[in-house]
């Protein structure tokens, strides 16, 4: 189980405090981690039970080594901190890059929002450039991803959403839209050669793994029971340590998470008018003429299942933030609300901004982190679109 970071984060806080100069060294967190755990494989060490760095043993799927393991030779063995930052650099402008071209298909957001998006979140500009977790690296092939799915590449849009689960799988967050989408468009039969790709890619990029002992690499790198420390929550620090760690709570939080996304799907993505058990058909079978996927229902139904995710995670610790930071303002600006202005959209983006930055987390900022989830969960749910034309036609014909 993965114990946290004091050392080197107190040591940053320390600097921010002006107690004393910060190097590059002390801008990384978990990089010697991921190097030590890397280079256990290198050495031959393919028992995931056995992989350990200073910070705790290795947590995440095989793409994460490979990839990992590319960083560790351009930087000389993980010994340059300094390239790897920049690297990172480069990764976050390809981040940016990818969420403009998912922006542009949508055609929902201000363009004075997206000077807030690329200037204004300073954590955000720390959890790429400066920490150097693995959490970018899943987000832009998981950006990557939802480009391929604009371009009806589905195929490799399946394959490159497999392969940023295998970095990490929070991005298994976005999975009930996919799903939803992928049966929305192929049906049942038709889906599955999508899945198929989805869970072969994971079967070969860790099958070295798991010849040598498949129980310890699926129970490490998919490990869905995983305690958090409550020292590092950011959006559950007004609770009481006892209830935060308790398991009614963790079965709490998955049912209402569960539930939720069963509503968005009856009621908000499923919106023909037929029964849901329809999206299991054939779409050439179905009453309701069958419509291409437009851009914004693409995007909409993959954000909004990744959101809900979030607002009932157990924890979300610093460097979760950009799981959903670059999909905040299509969240706030795609669905309309009179309710809602410019200005209180801006205000709700710098009061997570604020929660964010907000260490060590107080009840304060917790509590203001959610109630802005809520307001943006009320705002999607209320944001009602009316029902495509095909339907009404069809309706009026009967």
């Amino acid at each position: 189980m993965k114990t946290g970071y004091p050392d080197r984060r107190l040591a940053w806080w320390d600097a921010r405090r002006g107690k004393r100069n910060l190097s590059v060294e002390d801008t990384e967190i978990d990089w010697k981690a991921y190097m030590a755990q890397v280079e256990g494989v290198i050495n031959g060490t393919y028992d995931y039970t056995q992989l350990q760095g200073d910070t705790g043993p290795l947590v995440y799927p095989a793409g994460f080594v490979y990839i990992f393991m590319g960083l560790y030779y351009a930087t000389g063995r993980g010994t340059d901190i300094r390239m790897a930052q920049n690297i990172f650099a480069v990764l976050y402008l390809a981040t940016l890059l990818l969420v403009f071209l998912i922006y542009h298909q949508t055609c929902k957001v201000p363009p004075f929002v997206f000077f807030f998006m690329c200037c204004a979140s300073y954590r955000v500009h720390s959890i790429f450039v400066l920490r150097l977790f693995n959490d970018p690296v899943a987000m832009v092939l998981l950006f990557l991803s939802i480009n391929l799915l604009l371009a009806q590449r589905w195929g490799w849009g399946c394959c490159f959403f497999s392969l940023a689960v295998s970095v990490k799988m929070n991005v298994l967050l976005f999975a009930p839209g996919l799903l939803f989408l992928l049966l929305t468009q192929f049906g049942f039969r038709g889906a599955l050669p999508k899945l198929g790709i989805c869970a072969g890619l994971q079967v070969v990029l860790g099958l070295p793994f798991l010849l040598e002992n498949p129980i310890g690499y699926l129970s490490r790198s998919f490990d869905l029971g995983r305690q958090f420390l409550f020292r590092w929550t950011v959006n559950w620090r007004f609770l009481p340590e006892a209830l935060f760690l308790h398991r009614a709570f963790h079965l709490a939080l998955l049912a209402a998470h569960l539930t939720l996304l069963l509503l968005f799907a009856l009621c908000r993505w499923h919106r023909t008018g037929e029964s849901i058990l329809s999206l299991l058909r054939d779409p050439s079978k179905r009453k309701v003429p069958p419509q291409p996927l437009t851009p914004n229902q693409i995007v909409s139904t993959l954000f909004t299942s990744n959101f809900i995710g979030i607002c009932f995670s157990r924890s979300l610790h610093y460097q979760f933030y950009v799981w959903y930071f670059h999909t905040l303002p299509y969240l706030l600006w795609a669905t309309p609300a009179r309710w809602l202005t410019h200005l209180l959209r801006l205000l709700v983006l710098g009061l997570i901004e604020l929660s964010w930055n907000t260490y060590p987390s107080t009840s304060c900022s917790s509590a203001a982190l959610h109630v802005c989830h809520a307001v943006i969960l009320l705002q999607l749910w209320l944001g009602l679109q009316p029902f495509p034309k095909s339907t009404q036609h069809s309706k009026k014909a009967h």
